[in-house]
């Protein structure tokens, strides 16, 4: 994709959602620490609901702790792989507080030495949490950098470090949240929504998903696509 295109596909991302941000929801720097670390491979949606009651009291990580791994369990039970969430998130608020007085340290190479904290997690927090600019690459950005050609990428590392390069200004510091945002409401998975995509005409995306209920669009779709 030509820089041109690139600067025009963010333009128009950005004046769709001129002020795009996460949709989890948290309290303080470290109860978003905690929410991203929770919302790995499940939805910002199921996160909120299983944290809303959660945050309003424990919200540091000397309470977290005091918490306890069993009691968090009750309270994350209905995310994927709570169990194993609840023993980070206890492990990494111990760290917290051992290492860093309690306090989320503004460090991506701190950030990823907690337990159960990995690259994205670390961007998003420093993204969000301290304004960084950083591309956390998920499951949407990977989708949409490589359906669109605008970074296109065999893993999460190269995907990332292709929209650090082709990124331009004033776009940098919220490329991640257009672009998730864009890949979970329009550029699905199973079915692009592209005729109501803001890029449709610069993404390299073919066949084009038709609107539902144009048959005689949907079967040049299928048939493009040799089913």
């Amino acid at each position: 994709m030509k820089a041109a295109e690139v600067a025009e596909l963010y333009r128009r991302l950005a004046e769709r959602t001129p002020n795009p941000e996460t949709e989890l929801k948290s309290v303080n720097d470290y109860t978003l620490l905690v929410a991203v670390v929770l919302s790995a491979q499940a939805t910002d949606a199921s996160v909120n609901i299983a944290t809303r009651e959660l945050f309003q009291t424990v919200n540091t990580p000397a309470a977290m702790v005091a918490l306890g791994e069993e009691r968090l369990k009750q309270h994350i039970k209905t995310i994927g792989l709570f169990n194993t969430k609840a023993k980070n998130v206890i492990a990494l608020s111990q760290a917290l507080i051992d290492r860093h007085f309690g306090e989320v340290p503004a460090d991506g190479d701190a950030l990823e030495a907690l337990p159960g904290v990995g690259r994205k997690t670390a961007n998003v927090v420093m993204n969000t949490a301290f304004g960084a600019v950083t591309f956390a690459v998920d499951t949407h950005v990977f989708r949409v950098s490589n359906r669109t050609g605008l970074a296109p990428g065999k893993n999460v590392v190269e995907v990332e470090m292709k929209l650090d390069r082709v990124t331009p200004q004033p776009y940098r510091r919220d490329a991640h949240h257009l672009l998730i945002l864009h890949g979970r409401y329009v550029c699905k998975a199973r079915t692009p929504e592209c005729w109501r995509c803001v890029i449709v005409d610069i993404c390299r995306y073919k066949p084009k998903t038709p609107p539902p209920g144009d048959r005689a669009a949907e079967k040049k779709v299928r048939a493009a696509k040799g089913i």
